[in-house]
């Protein structure tokens, strides 16, 4: 099996991984290859914002992995949909841009990872934008990732704003500016009425540099290792087996479901859990595939009257050529922004910290996602679990790269978490009952006006809960006997690898998780470079 030599080796070419491929290969002195399982993610149906059924449950476009039935959700499997292309899930989620909370970070902080304070990313998450809004302290002009207000508005959502401010939710001119409370329309990765993902913003437009190496469709078997040092990796294609080397690192970009799978794969990880599946222990680090933590959601749906929502748009053939000639002709309309346009940050918890929940607000309403449109104007609020306390895993099966990871959330496995998903329910309730939205007359389709009580609430939270999409922690930094990875990102106790993913976060912020992958991204680039950099001045 021939290998051939780079300087750094990234597995896994999805959000944070297009970041790394970009920012390394700005010096030409240094060569990278970047192996990404999945394809190259160019298609219609990851351009348009609105296409996102088309790419969601689709195996062209998403791994479709799901849970093993979850104890407190009466045995459900949960799907867990993850982007099977270059960028990853910004290529099939929701497109909204959130940092989270000031809070957050300085919490990343005080449990001992020096320099990821709130002050310390700030500009990292500058670096990576251009802000299309007005001029705001805090937004960046420069950067690659375009991000901005796609500007569709319905009648519904601003009544639901009205609504939201007078049971005591502020409007905020900018969610994103350290503290999230508030309520105002998303800000998204989408610009000219296309999607920017990872892949488009940072990787397609440097993909020719002599010194990238990109190969699609390759399944990473395990990262080699010489004693504690990571030396290679090992990937096949169209069965065939292929081998490289780096000189200076592996960054393993897989996400926080997959990067644990690989290193268990390599040896790395619970010498007890390792030697069940199979694989020899090479290196111990019990934390490897613990932590697991995501923000699940309650879908809380509303019949309107007296008005016109996505329903109807989408609802007739008349209709939806309607929508096509706007976005053919303007780029704009419904099918040039994200399904969820209004978003609320608040508290339901008497001691939260910072806002403790997130509804995504949408002009539209289904029995699930995907599925056909209700046949009345309806809209739906996707109430998120902002810090869920529950912890679950993620595991290799096995030592074959292409049996899927073993995962469980252990959703509402926590007294705090079923609190607040009963609270959630409770708090929609509030905003559809305000005066602002009577005009309207909404009536409540689920969980349904009938049930009331925290132990009906409780029974449909089990029986309709699911992600939003946001799993992180599984290879956590940190300094502890559990962390996996040192705040500069370096696995403990094992030379040239690191992991560059959501995986690495140690609590899950308060928000969307996207944009604090893209900053862990840009930061990481900087620290591997000034790395890079001691090591030939030495």
């Amino acid at each position: 099996m021939a290998s051939e030599s780079y300087d750094y080796i990234i597995a896994g070419g999805g959000t944070a991984g297009c970041i790394l491929a970009n920012r390394l290969t700005a010096d030409p002195a240094i060569r990278v290859l970047m192996v990404e399982a999945g394809g190259s993610g160019r298609h219609l149906y990851s351009e348009i914002p609105l296409f996102i059924p088309y790419v969601i449950g689709n195996p062209r476009f998403d791994w479709m992995l799901k849970t093993e039935p979850e104890p407190n959700l009466g045995g459900r499997v949960v799907p867990l949909p993850r982007g099977k292309m270059l960028g990853g899930s910004t290529g099939i989620n929701g497109m909204v841009y959130v940092r989270g909370h000031r809070w957050d970070y300085d919490n990343w902080a005080a449990l001992g990872n020096t320099g990821w304070g709130w002050s310390d990313v700030l500009p990292y998450f500058m670096r990576s934008e251009t802000w299309d809004g007005e001029a705001m302290q805090g937004r960046g002009g420069t950067g690659e990732w375009r991000i901005g207000d796609p500007g569709m508005r319905w009648p519904a959502l601003d009544a639901y704003r009205g609504a939201a401010t007078q049971v005591g939710i502020p409007e905020t001119p900018d969610y994103n500016s350290g503290d999230n409370t508030g309520v105002a329309y998303f800000q998204a990765n989408i610009h000219g009425g296309r999607r920017q993902s990872t892949a488009k913003a940072f990787l397609h437009k440097i993909a020719k540099r002599p010194n990238l190496t990109v190969v699609t469709g390759a399944t990473v078997d395990q990262i080699t290792l010489d004693g504690h040092r990571a030396t290679g990796l090992l990937w096949h294609k169209d069965g065939e087996p292929h081998h490289a080397t780096a000189k200076a690192e592996v960054l393993c970009c897989a996400g926080a479901y997959a990067s644990p799978a690989l290193l268990e794969r390599s040896g790395i990880g619970d010498p007890e859990r390792l030697r069940s599946i199979g694989i020899t222990p090479l290196h111990a680090l019990p934390g490897v595939g613990r932590n697991l933590q995501d923000h699940w959601q309650v879908r809380v749906q509303t019949r309107l009257s007296n008005t016109v929502t996505l329903n109807g748009r989408a609802g007739s053939l008349l209709g939806k050529a309607l929508m096509g000639l706007d976005y053919v002709t303007r780029r704009k309309g419904p099918l040039s922004a994200q399904p969820a346009l209004l978003a609320a940050f608040t508290k339901v918890m008497e001691d939260a910290v910072a806002p403790d929940v997130q509804i995504h607000v949408s002009a539209a309403s289904y029995d699930r996602v995907g599925g056909p449109m209700h046949p009345y104007p309806g809209i739906t609020s996707a109430v998120c679990i902002l810090r869920p306390t529950s912890r679950g895993h993620a595991h290799a099966r096995s030592s074959d790269p292409e049996a899927p990871p073993e995962i469980l959330h252990n959703y509402l496995d926590t007294d705090y978490d079923r609190q607040i998903a009963v609270k959630c329910v409770e708090l929609v309730r509030r905003i559809t009952g305000a005066p602002a939205m009577a005009h309207l007359s909404p009536q409540e389709v689920a969980p349904g006006a009938e049930v009331q009580g925290h132990d009906a609430l409780l029974d449909y939270a089990r029986r309709s809960i699911a992600t939003t999409f946001h799993p992180v922690g599984t290879c956590a930094m940190g300094t502890g006997t559990d962390a996996v990875v040192a705040p500069d990102l370096r696995v403990h106790g094992i030379g040239g690898l690191r992991v560059v993913d959501a995986s690495v976060m140690p609590v899950i912020p308060s928000g969307n998780t996207a944009a604090p992958t893209v900053m862990i991204a840009e930061k990481a680039a900087d620290m591997i470079r000034a790395a890079q950099r001691d090591t030939v001045a030495a």
